[in-house]
C-alpha cells in the first residue's frame, strides 16, 4: 500500500522523502494568521484573523519554515476583504530571517489577494505587515527607563486580560512646570509607535544631551509606551481583548470595555495636561504627519497657533516629516478620539502623530520602507520639536 501524505496545522508530511515538510505557524506573541493550505513553497494560501470581538483585521505576523533556498510564493487571499485594503497597493511586506533586521521583499496586490515572494537562505523566516513589537521587547524597555535614575514607573491600572498598564514619568513636578503626555499603541497593529517610543525616551532620558536637559527643567513627560497589550499580545489590528477600538473610548472609558483609557484619562485629570501626543500608524497614507485637535469647540486663537509652531518646529528637527499629506483640516470634531478629547478637555495643545506601515514617500528607502530605526530617529526629532514650544503651552 502507498503511504498517503498527512496533513496537520499547516504543514504536510510525505513518508519516505528527505523534504519533508512546509509549516506556517502565528502561535506566538502579535502572531495573526490562518492556514488555508501550504502544500508547496510555491503555493501557500493563507487569511488574516479578524480581531476578536471585532470586524477589524490587516495585521499579519507569521513564521514560514522548512523552506530553505526554496522559492516561497505567498497568498494572503482575503487581503481584498481588509480594514483598509487600499493600504495593500504599493506596499511591500516586511521579513526577518533573524527577528532583528527586517526589510522588504516583492510584493503584489491585485485588489483581491497579496502576493509575497521571497526565497529564505535559513530554515525559517517571518513575514508581518510592519516589524513586530512584543511585550516580551516591552517589558525590557521600560525596566531599561525605570533603572534611569531620572525616570520612574508606576502601574495604573490593569488591562481587561489583567496585564499591568505601565506609565513612565520622567522629571520632578513643580509648579511652574509644563505637564506632557505621550502615548503609544491605542492600536495594537501600529507597532510604529513602540519604536518612536524608544527613539524619544533614549533622548529624553539621555543625562548629558541639551536639547533633553533642557526639557526635562521646563516640564514632566507621563509617557504610556503601550495602552493596548492586550490586543498586542493576540495580535489585533486595531482592538483590545473586549473588541474595543480604545481610540473611539475618550468620551465615555468604562472599566470594564476600556480599562486602559479609563485608568490614563483618570490619571490625566489627577495631573492635568498642557501637552498631550498620541502615536498612531495610517494603513494607506504614505507620510508622516500631525492631525490636530484645532477643530474642537473650545479651539481658540492660542491652541490653533501652537498647531502650527509646532509643526513648524518639527520640520525644522525631522527629514521625515511634512505637512502637505494627511487628513482633511476641516471636519466635526469627534470627542471620542484622544486627541480631541484631551484638547478639549484641558485646553491645550493636542495632536495625533500618524507613521505610515508601507514608506514615507518624500524619502523612500526601498530596501527597508519606513523602518524600526525611523520611528527611532523621529520620536527623538519630536522631542526636539516640543522643546521649542514648551514655553508657549501656557
Amino acid at each position: 500500500m502507498k503511504a498517503q501524505p498527512s496533513k496537520h496545522l499547516g504543514f504536510t508530511y510525505i513518508p519516505g522523502t528527505v523534504d519533508v515538510m512546509i509549516h506556517v505557524s502565528s502561535a506566538f506573541d502579535g502572531g495573526n494568521i490562518e492556514v488555508v493550505s501550504a502544500n508547496e513553497a510555491d503555493d501557500i494560501q493563507l487569511r488574516i484573523r479578524k480581531d476578536n470581538a471585532s470586524e477589524f483585521f490587516q495585521w499579519f505576523y507569521f513564521r514560514v519554515s522548512g523552506a530553505r533556498e526554496k522559492p516561497c510564493r505567498i497568498r494572503i487571499v482575503n487581503a481584498g476583504e481588509a480594514s483598509y485594503a487600499d493600504g495593500f497597493r504599493d506596499y511591500k511586506a516586511c521579513m526577518s530571517e533573524d527577528l532583528r533586521d527586517w526589510c522588504r521583499v516583492d510584493t503584489s496586490y491585485d485588489g483581491i489577494e497579496l502576493t509575497i515572494n521571497y526565497k529564505p537562505s535559513s530554515d525559517s523566516f517571518y513575514i508581518a505587515f510592519f516589524a513586530p513589537y512584543s511585550l516580551d521587547q516591552q517589558r525590557r524597555f521600560v525596566a531599561r527607563c525605570q533603572q534611569n535614575s531620572l525616570a520612574s514607573l508606576e502601574v495604573i491600572g490593569q488591562t481587561v486580560e489583567g496585564r499591568d498598564l505601565d506609565l513612565l514619568v520622567i522629571g520632578s513636578p513643580g509648579t511652574s512646570k509644563k505637564i506632557c503626555w505621550a502615548i503609544a499603541r491605542q492600536h495594537p497593529g501600529e507597532t510604529m509607535g513602540c519604536f518612536w517610543m524608544e527613539g524619544f525616551l533614549n533622548l529624553l532620558l539621555d543625562p548629558v544631551d541639551t536639547v533633553a536637559s533642557k526639557v526635562r527643567e521646563s516640564a514632566v513627560f507621563y509617557v504610556v509606551p503601550n495602552m493596548n497589550p492586550d490586543g498586542s499580545a493576540r495580535g489585533n489590528l486595531r482592538t483590545n481583548a473586549a473588541g474595543a477600538n480604545l481610540n473611539r473610548e475618550w468620551a465615555k472609558p468604562s472599566k470594564s470595555r476600556s480599562p486602559e483609557v479609563f485608568a490614563v484619562r483618570n490619571r490625566m485629570v489627577e495631573t492635568g495636561v498642557d501637552f498631550c501626543l498620541d502615536v498612531h500608524g495610517d494603513e494607506i497614507i504614505p507620510y508622516n504627519f500631525i492631525s490636530g485637535a484645532d477643530h474642537v469647540p473650545s479651539a481658540d486663537a492660542r491652541m490653533k497657533q501652537l498647531l502650527i509652531d509646532f509643526n513648524k518646529a518639527l520640520l525644522h528637527s525631522s527629514p521625515d516629516f511634512q505637512t502637505d499629506h494627511g487628513y482633511p483640516t476641516s471636519f466635526q470634531a469627534n470627542l471620542s478620539i484622544c486627541a480631541s478629547n484631551v484638547a478639549e478637555s484641558f485646553k491645550c495643545l493636542s495632536m495625533t502623530l500618524e507613521m505610515p506601515f508601507a514608506d514615507h514617500n518624500n524619502r523612500k528607502d526601498n530596501i527597508h520602507g519606513w523602518s524600526p530605526e525611523r520611528c527611532r530617529e523621529l520620536g527623538g526629532d519630536c522631542l526636539k520639536a516640543i522643546s521649542s514650544i514648551i514655553p508657549s503651552l501656557r
